[in-house]
């Protein structure tokens, strides 16, 4: 059996329920349950393709895929849910992939495999652990409230078009690649607005559709990356930093490479900034080979609509961050 925690919990009914780490004989069972989650937005479930990475990636320390077994005799195959937690910090954890078998749905195994990912972090050392809901998703933001978290933040994806000849239509001047300097994109985001609103958080560099605390140091890998815009005039007025790219096959199952920017800033009431910004952005992402790019940009009036007049397209909803005080 699979190295790691388990943890046993009494559920709604009375019953024991094991919550354990996955095993590679859960695959079929949590592909079966798992298929159908969002089959009414015609949209499938990721959690199939990255079962058996997930696993491999299990430490038992700082990473950790759960299963609520609720069989007779566990370790069984007889599966109620599924959730992984994995640290991003020294302080920072991270919880996804959170799913119930509908066939046992009313037993409170949500609230299980949460407590389940609070006590791992807390023993990997984490104060703080936050997860990632879709605004659409009405059922999962109750159900993460009822299991112990708290409104955390909300953002919004832009989507600047990836161009070499992208121009500002402004004065204002952008330092990249060796060229830009993080020590004063660090100053703006200390006191920018955009921190405010995001509570410092931003796209984390390893762990994909996660985010945790923007620090000076990735800024200067970005730099010395080559991966920082830095967007002055009269000052620092914004920055954005490239924090990944990667392959994804779209709906006419062609390959598109994607360039993604860790935060999008500037100053608030400063337009003029966000298209340099935007346009910093187009052209970097069309250096860097991209066909698409995302842009993690705070939720709110201003900051979508400044991207928008800079033609960066906005996504339809915003999405929200949960978190929870482990302390």
């Amino acid at each position: 059996m699979t190295a790691g925690p388990r943890y046993e919990y009494e559920d709604e009914t009375g019953e024991t329920v094991l919550v354990r780490p996955a095993r590679e004989e859960d695959y079929d069972a949590v592909a079966a349950f798992t298929s159908e989650t969002w089959a009414d937005r015609g949209v499938d479930d990721y959690i199939g393709d990255v079962y058996r990475e997930w696993i491999a990636d299990d430490d038992g320390e700082t990473r950790q895929t759960f299963v609520a077994d609720v069989g007779a005799d566990a370790p069984t195959t007889d599966l109620g849910g599924i959730v992984q937690v994995t640290t991003l910090s020294g302080y920072e954890a991270w919880a996804q992939g959170m799913r119930v078998n509908p066939d046992y749905r009313g037993r409170g195994l949500a609230k299980r495999l949460s407590d389940a990912t609070f006590r791992f972090a807390r023993e990997a050392g984490a104060s703080a652990i936050r997860n990632m809901i879709f605004s659409w998703n009405v059922a999962s933001l109750g159900l993460t409230r009822d299991t112990g978290y708290d409104p955390g933040i909300e953002f919004r994806w832009v989507h600047p078009e990836p161009g070499a000849d992208a121009e500002a239509d402004s004065d204002l001047r952008v330092e990249a690649g060796g060229d830009a300097d993080p020590d004063a994109a660090w100053s703006f985001w200390t006191g920018s607005d955009v921190r405010t609103d995001l509570k410092g958080l931003v796209l984390d560099p390893e762990e994909t559709w996660a985010l945790s605390s923007l620090t000076r140091e990735r800024l200067r890998d970005a730099a010395n990356d080559g991966r920082l815009l830095v967007v002055r005039g009269g000052g620092t007025r914004g920055f954005a930093y490239r924090n990944r790219t990667y392959d994804r096959e779209n709906d006419d199952g062609e390959t598109e490479t994607w360039a993604e920017y860790a935060v999008g800033a500037w100053a608030r009431d400063d337009a003029e900034a966000a298209r340099a910004v935007v346009a910093a952005v187009s052209r970097d992402a069309a250096a860097a080979g991209a066909d698409r790019t995302r842009v993690l940009v705070p939720e709110g009036p201003r900051w979508v609509t400044d991207a928008a007049v800079a033609r960066a397209d906005p996504a339809e909803q915003p999405t929200f961050v949960m978190e929870a005080d482990l302390t």
